[in-house]
């Protein structure tokens, strides 16, 4: 299958497309670069990098037809919900607005299969957990309601143009590639585990925010899902599409959630090192507890979580971030 991976020289995206090549398909990234690094796909020979912004409409119904491309797996997006609640404006220009473009130019190229990366923001401060895909949508900050309008977007492109998708609905990726040289960079970090990581490496205090959670010891509590398990699952979703038409929604995690003082610990294991922490109060949009229900994805993806062990998670994006000190 001709896969165009859009944001594919990201964190989740370089790991999508480590996993679409192992199984044989031809790869296009489109990346503009913005977060997404180059040095991300230096191992993948075949792949084809196009320095693109997805919002240049012409420009990608342009690549969409020239590398005759059979579906799309799309990365590209702003994602962090501290700025999301700053400059909301910047979410939907580009997350929304970007996300329409694209589609348009999927229209035009005659592409009908989309593979879409949501997030379990889009359920806001959960009624229940673990949550399920049919639980109410409120999310608590711009990201997760830019990514709640994609979702509603792709439901109604499906109807008017049979553009078919499905939206996975991950929860906190976490770790690093255990044999190629692909891991986590952002700048900055704000994800929990490689921060704590970096706190190893240069003798830093880690910070906690929130300690007054309703949860067992105060902290915030998330499902952390290994990002190679995220890439199978993009690889499964898109061939599922194949024989199921619509527009579908999965979530993806390990079912079951860790506090922020239970990854600290297990990273003060996995390193050896006492890790030291400061206090602060919660962050705005931040709910207490996000576990996913993956049954659905379990069911009819025929997906599993293999590197599903915290210990092995954080394990592997230290081996990572000891060869990678300051990142790629």
């Amino acid at each position: 299958m001709r896969i165009l991976v859009t944001g594919g020289a990201g964190y989740i995206g370089s790991h999508t497309v480590s996993v679409l090549v192992d199984h044989g398909h031809d790869v296009t990234v489109v990346d503009n670069l913005t977060t997404g690094h180059r040095e991300s796909l230096a191992p993948f020979a075949g792949v084809r990098l196009v320095t693109a912004d997805i919002r240049d409409s012409e420009r990608m119904t342009a690549v969409l037809r020239q590398q005759d491309i059979d579906a799309v797996i799309h990365f590209a997006a702003l994602s962090l919900v501290g700025h999301s609640m700053t400059d909301p404006l910047a979410y939907y220009h580009n997350n929304v607005g970007g996300t329409e473009r694209l589609l348009s130019a999927m229209k035009d190229a005659g592409v009908s299969r989309l593979v879409f990366s949501s997030t379990a923001a889009v359920y806001g401060e959960p009624m229940s957990v673990p949550i399920a895909e049919d639980a109410p949508t409120r999310p608590t900050n711009p990201y997760g309601e830019t990514k709640r309008v994609i979702e509603n977007m792709l439901a109604w492109a499906y109807q008017a143009h049979r553009l078919t998708s499905v939206s996975l609905r991950y929860f906190n990726a976490a770790g690093a590639h255990p044999n190629l040289p692909l891991g986590e960079d952002h700048h900055p970090e704000t994800h929990l585990i490689p921060r704590v990581l970096q706190a190893a490496l240069r003798n830093e205090p880690v910070p906690v925010y929130g300690t007054d959670y309703p949860t067992p010891d105060g902290t915030a509590v998330r499902d952390y899902i290994h990002v190679l398990d995220l890439a199978e699952a993009h690889r499964l979703a898109l061939e599922w599409l194949e024989h199921h038409p619509g527009a579908h929604a999965f979530n993806l995690g390990n079912g079951q959630g860790f506090s922020v003082r239970q990854v600290i610990d297990a990273a003060r294991l996995v390193t050896q090192q006492d890790i030291p922490v400061t206090y602060g109060p919660r962050r705005a949009g931040d709910p207490a507890q996000l576990v996913a229900s993956v049954e659905r994805a379990q069911q009819w993806l025929g997906w599993t979580p293999r590197l599903s062990d915290l210990t092995t998670i954080v394990q592997t994006a230290w081996d990572w971030h000891r060869r990678h000190p300051w990142g790629y």
